[in-house]
């Protein structure tokens, strides 16, 4: 049986680091660690792209930025910048109203043919409806899973 494939958007890799005051952000960190687990033994494939090399290069927190580089070398793939991504993800900035940085990430999935576009930002999760991939939470994901 085919392996299902994951693109996680930067929001979600830095959710760990975020307050864990609130319940959900603990939740969805709780999430998280365990899909990140199920990606290290195998049982999931993860996708890279060109886009979170860069916004992960801006991140100003040396830690936290070594930490999520790593999650490259254990991606199976490498979505490069290509110009129908960029296509792409013009036409989800005015589809779904996304920001240019979140069209990128959600087109660099569709490109490497994920089954599943993860993460913790509430206006992707509300506005994002498409039949190619499902976008869903950490929490939603795991639901799904154990269903």
């Amino acid at each position: 049986m085919k392996k299902k494939r994951v693109y996680l958007d930067n929001c979600y890799f830095n959710r760990p680091f975020d307050d864990q005051i609130l319940a959900t952000i603990r939740m969805e960190t709780e999430a998280k660690l365990y899909i990140q687990a199920s990606i290290k033994n195998n049982k999931l494939e993860l996708l890279w792209s060109f886009i979170l090399d860069l916004e992960n290069a801006a991140n100003p927190f040396e830690d936290r930025k070594e930490n999520i580089a790593e999650w490259k070398h254990i991606a199976v793939q490498f979505i490069d910048t290509l110009e129908s991504i960029r296509t792409q993800a013009k036409i989800f900035e005015n589809k779904f109203r996304l920001k240019p940085k979140d069209a990128l990430h959600l087109a660099c999935a569709i490109e490497g043919d994920c089954d599943y576009f993860m993460t913790t930002d509430r206006d992707i999760l509300k506005r994002v409806t498409i039949n190619t991939i499902k976008v869903l939470s950490p929490i939603d994901f795991i639901i799904l899973m154990e269903v």
